[in-house]
């Protein structure tokens, strides 16, 4: 097998300002110096009084006219402004290796109320503590940040600047980058004390009067007041947040049981767990080996800076061209397809009220057909009492299309039921519902989440069941079942396989002869595919007749999932899906993404194959491949999601699409999307899908976000974009004559984006479900190579081999 890892390269390029401010040099430093330095300086007339403080300059600053971006470093209680300078060496280190673009680091001391100040706005009035609290809040967010401002050449925006702390720096970080959004886009979190829903008994949060208002040095009330749940819940989502949350495993932990809750470790997980559930704030976690010390803030803060800078931005972002359908509600993408005449069915799973759609009840699928120009010319709604959820749409004969996905309820009279059934229903040329099926184990939970034509008007499933579908038995917790049924609603054949452990189908597609080819998971090997990883990747192929023929595992020791599959022209299968191992030459970082070409061989009947090729790539941080299409030229492009920057960062997740070549090389990286998250939910379960049309590829896929002329209508809406598969490939907005069901306009009439529609999002599997627990930035948002590619001067993308 032959592999390759394309690997990030991020450059140190500087670029300019969104805003002008004045400029003092303090310190000269020679051109070409690596190192940086560290000045001390001083502000008066604060909220709180004079303020001292170090700043690190990168290298070069003296040289150079850029503006950079900021980060403010708070410290712990009892600690001075001396306690960050060591952090100097490690900004030297990863802006000279090009991790992270340079920046300007703001140490400010805080010696107020015996160095126990919480950096709040005191009401204190007491003569404990070193007497009444001030105004430190104000001081350092506003009056500081003004000060460096005018002293120093940054950019003087929200969106170039961070705060950092540890312990006690670590709650003023949370609090100024949730309180004051518009100062603040980003915070390094490192072993917050913070406490919910009170400080315990013995907390120092108690003792000096931060959170003490009159002659009482504590206040539960104005602790409640400024603590993180009240920042959430008044929180702007159109100022997005970013949180890199830090701990030690080796926490003090509180002896008292009924405190334990109260552990610093315990609390922020916590507070990631409830950072991540409110729409504006993408958060990472990382758990490290030690204590509440410097050998957790140390690596926390290399790793924090590297994960910060790459969000921070300092010019501003291009428009995003795409169209944008949703509700109140939290709704997903559910697949589209590109006709002959150039029309389109796009696919919609909505949670509330749509323009012509009145809902069923819980989630309901909305079926648009489109003109070439974009126009609606007919609107279908199907569904059940129950949740409905669809996953792909394809073409079938005389005009029809056909939706296949689950149901929660009995199809043919829209009640309720205990359990998940898969479905398809087939739509006439005019929108109306002329057949259907239901799929599944009446007693088990049973799930499509592939969706393929057969090639013959029908429509093949694929998924999983927890119980027992056509003849086969049951093999383990959950096993893989693809089901082939015809236009008409009649099922034609049903196939359920799978090891002892947790296995599903995430993907299908049709092979020229109709056959089918299907990929996902599994936890505890598959026949012919002994187990390597906690999950593991994998793609089989079918014949039409329903005869499961090869396997072929992509998987490594650790953990792997094929997230979607194409048949290209020569009948090589591509698989795309993300790892944790080392598929290609390297892993990058957390989960990359890959892609893995197999080569069927008919008359392998129950017989393993080895990938011929997989090219890896991605950045530092979590990358995960979704969906895949075969091209006119021979080749594919792929989509994927990511928190890093492939190209340049939009928001906290974004999606990026690509091409790849039939021997693996990959070229025309995008990467596109709002400030919010787009292509993947809270819990970076990806939901994104693609279809080839005539003048490029649709994609379509979950935001939290809106493009360019769109305002989100709340929650999760989809977006649709097409995108030209030039070597600039980009997505483009094509004319729209009239407005299909649509997330609010925020002009009369916005651009309908070109195509680009997918299939829906792959759900994770529990194997593979929940937070992520790695990941860390990539370098300069701004003018610099595609990160997860290596660069030519020119930036071009080549592959590493």
């Amino acid at each position: 097998m032959q592999a390759r890892t394309l690997r990030a390269t991020l450059a140190g390029a500087l670029v300019a300002a969104l805003t002008a401010a004045g400029a003092a040099v303090l310190v000269t430093t020679q051109q070409g110096d690596p190192h940086g330095q560290v000045v001390a300086g001083r502000v008066d007339g604060t909220a709180a009084g004079a303020v001292d403080y170090n700043v690190y300059l990168p290298p070069g600053y003296d040289a150079a006219t850029d503006r950079y971006p900021v980060v403010y470093l708070m410290h712990g209680r009892g600690d001075t402004s001396a306690a960050w300078p060591r952090v100097a060496a490690d900004l030297d280190e990863l802006i000279g290796a090009g991790d992270m673009q340079p920046i300007i680091a703001v140490m400010p001391d805080a010696p107020w109320n015996n160095r126990g100040s919480w950096y709040t706005d005191s009401l204190y009035t007491g003569t404990a503590a070193g007497g009444p609290g001030v105004a430190v809040e104000t001081a350092l967010s506003k009056d500081l940040v003004a000060h460096i401002d005018a002293t120093y050449r940054t950019v003087a925006d929200r969106e170039a600047r961070a705060v950092g702390g540890y312990s006690m720096g670590g709650s003023g970080a949370l609090r100024f980058a949730t309180a004051h959004q518009q100062d603040f886009s980003a915070a390094i979190v490192l072993s917050p004390a913070v406490y919910t829903p009170q400080p315990p008994a013995d907390s120092s949060a108690r003792e000096y009067g931060g959170y003490g208002v009159g002659a009482s040095l504590f206040d539960a009330a104005r602790y409640e007041e400024l603590n993180y749940p009240t920042t959430f819940e008044g929180f702007d989502a159109g100022l997005p947040v970013h949180l890199f949350i830090a701990v030690g495993d080796d926490e003090w932990p509180n002896p008292d049981p009924a405190e334990a809750h109260n552990d610093i470790d315990f609390e922020s997980a916590k507070l990631y767990n409830s950072a991540r559930r409110v729409p504006g704030i993408t958060a990472e976690l990382r758990i490290m080996n030690g204590g509440h010390d410097w050998d957790v803030w140390q690596p926390g803060f290399r790793e924090g800076i590297v994960d910060v800078a790459s969000r921070l931005r300092t010019e501003p972002v291009a428009g995003w061209e795409a169209e944008a359908f949703g509700t109140s509600g939290d709704d997903r993408a559910g697949g589209v397809v590109e006709h002959a005449d150039g029309s389109t069915t796009v696919v919609l799973n909505v949670a509330g009220d749509l323009s012509g759609h009145t809902p069923l009840g819980g989630m309901d699928v909305v079926v648009l057909r489109r003109d070439a120009s974009g126009k609606t010319l007919w609107q279908t709604t199907l569904g059940t009492a129950a949740n409905d959820r669809a996953y792909g749409v394809v073409e079938g004969e005389d005009g029809e299309v056909l939706i296949g996905g689950y149901t929660r309820g009995t199809w043919a009279t829209g009640e309720e039921r205990a359990n998940d059934d898969m479905f398809m229903a087939v739509l006439d040329a005019e929108g109306k519902q002329v057949a259907s099926a239901q799929v599944g184990d009446p007693g088990a939970a049973d799930r499509a989440y592939g969706v393929a034509s057969d090639g013959a008007g029908g429509i093949y499933l694929a998924g999983y069941t927890s119980g027992r579908v056509g003849d086969q038995p049951s093999a383990g917790d959950k096993d893989i079942v693809a089901a082939r049924v015809s236009r008409t609603g009649q099922v034609l054949w049903v196939d359920q396989f799978g090891g002892a452990g947790e296995d599903k189908a995430m993907t299908a597609a049709t092979g020229p002869d109709g056959s089918l080819v299907l990929g996902g998971i599994a936890t505890d090997g598959l026949p012919d595919a002994p187990g390597k990883g906690s999950g593991d990747g994998w793609v089989a192929g079918y014949g039409p007749d329903g005869v499961r023929g090869w396997i072929a595992p992509v998987a490594t020791e650790v953990n792997e999932q094929v997230s979607g599959v194409t048949v290209l022209s020569d009948g090589q299968v591509l698989a795309i899906g993300h790892t944790k191992g080392t598929l290609g030459e390297a892993n990058l970082g957390d989960n990359d993404i890959f892609v893995a070409s197999i080569a069927p061989n008919p008359r392998a009947r129950a017989a393993a194959l080895t990938p011929a090729w997989v090219t890896q790539l991605g950045t530092s941080t979590d990358d995960r491949g979704a969906a895949i299409v075969a091209t006119p030229d021979g080749g594919a492009y792929a989509l994927a999601a990511t928190y890093g920057a492939m190209g340049t960062s939009q928001g906290g997740v974004d999606v990026v699409g690509f091409a790849i070549s039939t021997d693996g090389d990959v070229s025309a990286v995008s990467q596109f999307g709002s400030r919010e998250r787009d292509g993947s939910d809270e819990w970076d379960e990806t939901n994104l899908s693609a279809a080839a049309g005539a003048k490029g590829v649709w994609a379509t896929g979950l935001t939290f976000g809106a493009p360019t002329g769109f305002t989100n209508a709340g929650a999760g809406d989809v977006f649709l974009t097409r995108i030209a598969t030039g070597p600039s490939a980009s997505p483009s907005p094509t004319a729209s004559s009239s407005a299909s069901p649509s997330a609010s306009p925020s002009a009369s009439q916005p651009p309908t984006p070109s195509p680009s529609a997918t299939a829906p999002a792959s759900p994770s599997p529990s194997a593979t479900t929940g937070p992520t627990s790695t990941a860390s930035g990539s370098a300069s948002p701004s003018t610099r190579p595609s990160p997860g590619l290596p660069s030519t001067g020119q930036g071009a993308p080549v592959a590493a081999r």
